[in-house]
């Protein structure tokens, strides 16, 4: 090998260091869950669950980010279905309790996506407050 193929090739990642391409895909799997603003919830679940599936064999920090962008918009749909059930079961009268609670939920939800989007993109690991880890 000479000198000149040693200066071309890039040195390889350091262990435990998530490479450029990595971030990237974990801050992809962060910010797939706002496509949910678009299809009525659908998607903050199946994007992550997509990027996840696709990358968590050959990417170990978009398996941990994936998974844990997975399980919080996971916590939030169960959250924002017990709301519902709260509200149905009170004949509507609940929503003056369960509107503003689901309002909180919807702000905090935009606030700390875009929070561990940006960590991803930092190559840093972002856990999400009071979030059940369903996904191991």
């Amino acid at each position: 090998m000479s000198e000149f193929e040693s200066i071309a090739t890039p040195p390889p990642p350091l262990v435990g260091v998530p490479s450029p391409e990595e971030r990237q895909w974990a801050l992809f799997a962060h910010l797939s869950s706002l496509s949910g603003l678009f299809t009525g919830g659908v998607g903050s679940i199946v994007g992550p669950l997509v990027i996840w599936l696709i990358k968590k064999d050959t990417m170990p920090f978009v398996e941990d980010q994936g998974k844990e962008a997975l399980n919080f918009n996971i916590t939030l749909l169960i959250a924002g279905i017990v709301l519902a059930v709260l509200t149905l079961v009170t004949f509507g009268l609940g929503l003056v309790v369960t509107g503003p609670l689901l309002l909180i939920l919807v702000v905090a939800w935009l606030a700390l996506t875009i929070v561990a989007t940006i960590k991803a993109g930092n190559g840093e690991s972002y856990r999400y407050p009071l979030t059940l880890r369903l996904i191991k």
